[in-house]
């Protein structure tokens, strides 16, 4: 019996895994962080139609759904199709601490760039000696 092997068949494996498919696209990668008495968060969306993105918080969860398309059209002909495409989804779970109530959204450059204040009631306090 001959058996036919690839080499590369793990190295392509666990590289599905990480960039995606076109069937399975990639996690938006992002950063997130604390600045003063707000909470950020960046994800990298480029390509996507401002339009697509949606950001939804229900019990301190917050779920960012964008989706990037390919070209259509009569006159469209494919010839490298790299970038993966379809819905993309990413789920946050947020403290108690941050107010969602206030979130603010912005999106230039490609960049998803949420903003949530800190709840006063999580802010630190002095108290005063009499």
């Amino acid at each position: 019996m001959l058996m036919r092997t690839d080499p590369f068949r793990e190295i392509d494996r666990i590289a599905e895994q990480f960039f995606g498919t076109n069937t399975r696209p990639a996690v938006m990668h992002l950063d997130a962080y604390r600045d003063g008495d707000f909470f950020y968060a960046a994800f990298d969306l480029p390509g996507v139609d401002p339009d697509s993105i949606e950001c939804t918080v229900e019990r301190n969860v917050l779920t960012v759904r964008a989706e990037r398309r390919r070209p259509a059209g009569d006159g469209v002909e494919l010839v490298a199709a790299e970038r993966p495409m379809g819905l993309f989804t990413r789920q946050l779970f947020l403290g108690d601490t941050l107010d969602t109530d206030k979130l603010e959204a912005g999106y230039e450059a490609g960049v998803l760039t949420l903003r949530i204040p800190v709840a006063e009631r999580a802010k630190p306090r002095r108290s005063r000696s009499p």
